[in-house]
């Protein structure tokens, strides 16, 4: 919920804090009603887990991981809570041009992930039980770092009791597309689950390749798209029409030219990659294969679900919410019919199919949908010239990648080699795609002095 609620909360309070119109008391305003919207959902969850369950996979029914599933999901469930006033006040930071603790709060959420599972296996705790207790309290810890980075900012927001303004009410009205649009991001990851329940093991498999490629989405596509919300709001207030042309085509520049190569070796050298990074324990050869697959379809998709980080922004800077949530909702059934109608001819990888080919499906509405915009939702010269040599300097990468992985096939399925062969294969890529998009014109050693910010 609250992502999607920050795409209305950020806009409305970037105005605000730039008019200088009591932007703390909207703060708080927002703050209070989005903890106590969420502590009611919250209860009613915990009571209703075993449908929930259900709802989310049925192949567990009758079956042992059902009660653990409802225990655990118990536990967890108040990381909801935490999380959703902390990605708020992760969206006032950001729109307050400070980024560092907003960055900071899923770092220190693995950092404690990893303490308590090295204080369990120490122990000899039940590690699943670990995990699931260790969630709210990372939550917890991550609200405490973006609170405090906001007090030093001058907004110690307090929790108080709701009230409906007028301004709330506004935010109200914004945010409700945009909040059932993140239930259409549930409901194709719920389809997912759906369809891998009934393929043993086919959950993990897409949980584990779902986990790489969200790597490059995490750190590129939703980065940029929190950066970018907050600047276009206030240039379009400002009417800084060329502003937020060349911040638009800057963004998209520089997240394609990080994405798609990634793309690409997700696509090329997924077998690698599954087998040096989880083939251990219970884990094995029968594993790979399967996550590897899932990882390459997924991978196909990467560059699509980073674009609509970047396409986003110029709806919700203007406070649309609803044409976005319109292009979610056929998305949803792009990604429903084809889950569920190819499973029979595909088995589990119906569901990376499904996820994939919606995510495209969701990238060209929101593209199509930019031509009543005008020139602030235009591709500027710069980023329409070096799109094609990056793809051009990516294709040249894969074969390199798919020659190298061949040369170490040996070394990347030896348990004493397989780390350094890796390493190597990476290194390798990373390399020739450096060295071919600047011979190709991709990029410019400027660009990174500038942050590629600088006009050409």
């Amino acid at each position: 919920m609250s992502p999607s609620f920050n795409t209305a909360f950020v806009p409305l309070f970037s105005k605000k804090l730039e008019a200088g119109e009591d932007p703390k008391g909207f703060a708080e305003d927002a703050f209070s009603g989005l903890a106590f919207v969420v502590t009611l959902v919250s209860v009613v969850a915990m009571v209703a887990m075993p449908w929930l369950v259900l709802a989310m996979a049925g192949g567990f029914a009758g079956d042992e991981r059902l009660p653990l599933a409802v225990e655990y999901g118990r536990i967890c469930f108040p990381y909801i809570l935490f999380i959703s006033l902390t990605a708020l006040l992760s969206g006032l930071l950001n729109a307050g041009g400070r980024f560092i603790a907003a960055a900071g709060a899923p770092v220190l959420l693995n950092i404690i992930f990893i303490a308590a599972m090295l204080t369990a296996d120490r122990a000899g705790w039940d590690m699943g039980l670990t995990m699931a207790w260790a969630t709210p309290i990372t939550g917890l810890a991550q609200l405490a770092l973006v609170w405090f980075a906001a007090a030093r900012m001058g907004f110690p927001l307090r929790l108080k009791r709701p009230r409906m303004t007028p301004d709330l009410k506004r935010l109200l009205v914004i945010a409700g597309p945009a909040v059932l649009a993140g239930g259409v991001v549930q409901i194709n990851l719920l389809v997912g689950r759906q369809v891998g329940s009934f393929f043993d093991g086919a959950i993990a498999w897409l949980s584990y390749a779902d986990r790489l490629y969200q790597l490059p989405l995490g750190v590129v596509g939703i980065a940029i798209g929190i950066v970018l919300l907050p600047d276009l709001s206030r240039r379009l207030k400002a009417e800084d029409t060329f502003g937020s042309r060349y911040a638009l085509s800057r963004a998209a520049e520089f997240a394609l030219f990080l994405t798609i190569p990634a793309a690409v070796a997700l696509m090329v050298i997924p077998l690698p990659l599954i087998s040096v990074l989880y083939e251990r324990g219970a884990f094995d050869a029968a594993d790979t294969v399967p996550t590897a697959l899932a990882l390459a379809v997924y991978g196909a998709g990467l560059p699509a679900f980073v674009l609509q980080k970047v396409l986003q922004p110029l709806y919700f800077a203007r406070e649309d919410t609803a044409t976005p949530f319109r292009f979610a909702l056929w998305s949803m059934f792009v990604n429903a019919a084809l889950a569920i109608g190819l499973a029979p001819f595909f088995g589990f990888i119906a569901a990376a199919l499904g996820t994939t080919l919606a995510g495209w499906a969701m990238t060209f509405q929101l593209w199509w949908g930019t031509r009543g915009m005008g020139e602030a939702a235009r591709a500027d010269d710069r980023l329409r010239a070096r799109l094609p040599r990056t793809i051009a300097a990516a294709c040249v990468m894969g074969v390199v990648l798919w020659g190298t992985q061949s040369a170490l096939a040996d070394q990347l399925t030896a348990h004493g080699h397989r780390y350094w062969a890796l390493a190597l294969l990476v290194l390798a890529g990373m390399a020739v795609y450096g060295m071919t998009a600047y011979v190709f014109g991709a990029v410019r050693i400027a660009d990174f002095r500038s942050g590629f910010s600088r006009q050409r």
